[in-house]
């Protein structure tokens, strides 16, 4: 006999409630960006140098709809 699926529920994340995941995005999708904000044009000046390595930047406009 399985056992009863009963007992089991969310597993507790380690994150805030109110904490929001912001997607990385690099200095291309920066470079296009129909609503440039200061960080991501930072970013954008800075991959421009030459010899420059990013990860990328958090787009506070992308992150999810409540």
């Amino acid at each position: 006999m399985s056992k009863s699926k009963k007992g089991r529920g969310k597993k507790d994340s380690k994150q805030h409630p109110n904490q929001v995941n912001l997607k990385i995005v690099t200095s291309g999708t920066c470079m296009v960006c129909k609503e440039p904000c200061t960080r991501g044009m930072e970013y954008v000046e800075k991959m421009a140098q030459p010899g420059a390595v990013g990860f990328g930047v958090p787009c506070i406009l992308t992150r999810p709809r409540a």
